[in-house]
């Protein structure tokens, strides 16, 4: 309790971990689905796009969340209907478009005069969340929470069975969008807390770790939100302590979390075999 008060007695860090705890638990709610459709690296080329959505609006001193939110979401609809309809598979389509939209957004910022930090949505600060950016991310973290509770069942059925969910009638198309929406919202206004080039592990660690655990898909979905919370609190106090980057730390700690749960869910599969044998 000590730790706690100290480190709510810092403005930014009341204001980091007020986002961050929002934003693990979205992601984390969206990450069984995505991984389960084959869509993993979707959070990581989405926020390459925002990325470099972030530094034209900045080059023309636009509002930058404001504009790359809505060039987020565009994407996220464009991946989904070309990797439906096109020739090219979904993680090619990932890859051209994240590549091209970071290279763009590094050339804006090497040649325009940029007036804001752009590399902190990189890599991701803590000190950079201002009261605006904690609004939005909290207004925005509650709209993707309520859609994705009120659509649960929909989402979970398009995630197993895209086929069978169709043919019951089940418009597909509308929550697979659903999911590409809701994915391109968090992505967004997670970078400015895990930085472009992490937000991705904060959407896809925690529902790997669950997965070795749990085997039914509300049981990986709350197991993940407790990972991905409790992986974002213990990343956020250790760089309240020590000088390493917020971001990398949480991911750090996201990957300890999916070795051990790796193991202990090996263990388990050793001693379900073992008494079945006996």
């Amino acid at each position: 309790m000590g730790i706690i008060v100290e480190m709510l007695s810092f403005d930014f860090i009341s204001r980091a971990l007020l986002v961050g705890i929002l934003i693990s638990l979205c992601a984390s709610l969206l990450g069984a689905s995505l991984v389960l459709k084959r869509y993993s690296m979707i959070g990581d080329g989405l926020s390459h796009v925002g990325y470099g959505a972030l530094a034209v609006a900045a080059a023309f001193n636009l509002a930058p969340l404001q504009v790359a939110i809505p060039v987020v979401v565009v994407t996220a609809f464009f991946l989904l209907r070309l990797s439906k309809n096109g020739k090219l598979n979904g993680d090619a389509l990932i890859a051209i478009i994240s590549c091209s939209a970071l290279s763009i957004g590094m050339i804006v910022v090497s040649v325009f005069e940029v007036n804001i930090d752009v590399n902190s949505y990189m890599f991701g600060s803590i000190l950079a969340l201002q009261s605006e950016d904690v609004i939005l991310s909290v207004v925005s973290s509650l709209i993707v929470i309520a859609l994705y509770v009120i659509f649960y069942n929909k989402i979970f059925a398009v995630t197993f069975d895209e086929s069978f969910s169709k043919a019951t009638g089940i418009k597909t198309g509308l929550y697979n969008g659903l999911i590409a929406l809701l994915t391109a919202v968090v992505t967004v206004v997670g970078m400015r807390l895990m930085g472009a080039l992490l937000i991705s592990g904060l959407i896809i660690f925690p529902s790997l770790s669950a997965m070795r655990i749990c085997k039914s898909y509300k049981g990986v979905t709350l197991f993940s939100v407790l990972i991905s919370i409790l992986c974002f609190i213990t990343g956020l106090t250790v760089t309240f302590y020590l000088p390493v980057p917020t971001g990398a730390c949480i991911v750090v700690i996201n990957l300890m979390a999916f070795i051990a749960c790796a193991v202990i869910g090996k263990l388990k599969e050793t001693v379900s075999v073992k008494s079945k044998n006996s």
